[in-house]
């Protein structure tokens, strides 16, 4: 609540010592950066990019040394190491936020039952995995289309079956977040948007990769488009004109105006950097890259 009883002296001072204290801000930032006021966004890293010596504990103490604010972890079919693997992350201040499945290996759109049952039996495990963890996500490849699998077959079959695993998502309260990869699939906002309505249920949602769309769209415009089906973001980047993955702001993206559709639609929740892994200089760099992002730099 406003305090209404200042009077107009003490206001004079108060907002001079928030100008002074706004100019030192800035100043310590530098004159050419100048962060937007957006909610904040919680950062994280995947897993597999912190150092591979390291035992967990450890490698989750460098990540919050390093200034992330979460984990997404892979899989762990052991159910008992899946908890002690949350456990420890939760421990060091980086909660496992997100299981990044994938699904590349037995997809929902093969023609072969036998590969489409591995498939489900793997996003099963995953489930489970996530809620042992303390997740409350898994990223999941839906389909792919090939000289084999039409694209009305990869819609078709990919639905059927997720619709198959929707009753124990919903059981163990665990999103099956499907994402836009390079799968000559979901190739555009509205076909995505359309893909995730036709669900319409609360436990499919759409995990969107910022730099995957960049070789043929905008991810600005996705986001607007996708709007509240968003449940989790990958942050990378993209050069078109050489079809590489730099560093995060060292691509074709325009970080600014990407923050900004996020600011539209409403998106809090994590972000999350899928890049090659590094040392603690590199992951320092990374979370400072990603702090700028999210500061709408």
């Amino acid at each position: 609540m406003p305090d209404t009883s200042l009077d107009r002296r003490e206001f004079l001072a108060r907002s001079t010592a928030a100008v002074v204290g706004a100019g030192v801000i800035a100043a310590g930032a530098g004159a050419a950066e100048t962060a937007t006021a957006y909610p904040p966004l919680p950062r994280a890293i995947i897993h597999s990019m912190l150092p591979k010596g390291l035992s967990d504990p450890d490698k989750f103490a460098l990540a919050k040394k390093c200034g992330f604010d979460g984990i997404e972890s892979q899989p762990v079919a052991d159910l008992a190491q899946a908890k002690t693997r949350g456990d420890q992350a939760r421990a060091a201040g980086v909660p496992i936020h997100s299981v990044i499945y994938g699904g590349w290996e037995a997809l929902l759109s093969d023609p072969d039952s036998a590969v489409v049952d591995k498939g489900k039996a793997a996003i099963e495990t995953a489930l489970r995995s996530a809620k042992a963890m303390g997740a409350d996500n898994i990223l999941l490849v839906p389909a792919k289309v090939t000289a084999q699998v039409r694209y009305v077959e990869a819609y078709e079959r990919s639905q059927k079956h997720i619709r198959e695993l929707l009753p124990l998502a919903e059981e163990l309260k665990i999103i099956i977040a499907v994402e836009e990869v390079w799968n000559d699939f979901l190739l555009s906002p509205l076909e995505f948007a359309r893909y995730v309505d036709e669900f319409n249920n609360p436990w499919l949602r759409a995990y969107f990769d910022v730099g995957n769309v960049v070789a043929f769209g905008y991810p600005q415009d996705w986001i607007r488009t996708l709007g509240k089906r968003i449940v989790k973001v990958h942050l990378k980047d993209f050069k078109r004109e050489t079809r590489q993955w730099p560093n995060l702001r060292d691509g074709d993206i325009n970080w600014p105006e990407v923050r900004k559709a996020f600011a539209e639609v409403g998106y809090t929740g994590f972000v999350t950097a899928e890049l090659s892994g590094g040392d603690e200089a590199y992951l320092k760099d990374l979370s400072q890259r990603m702090t700028k992002i999210v500061s709408g730099v």
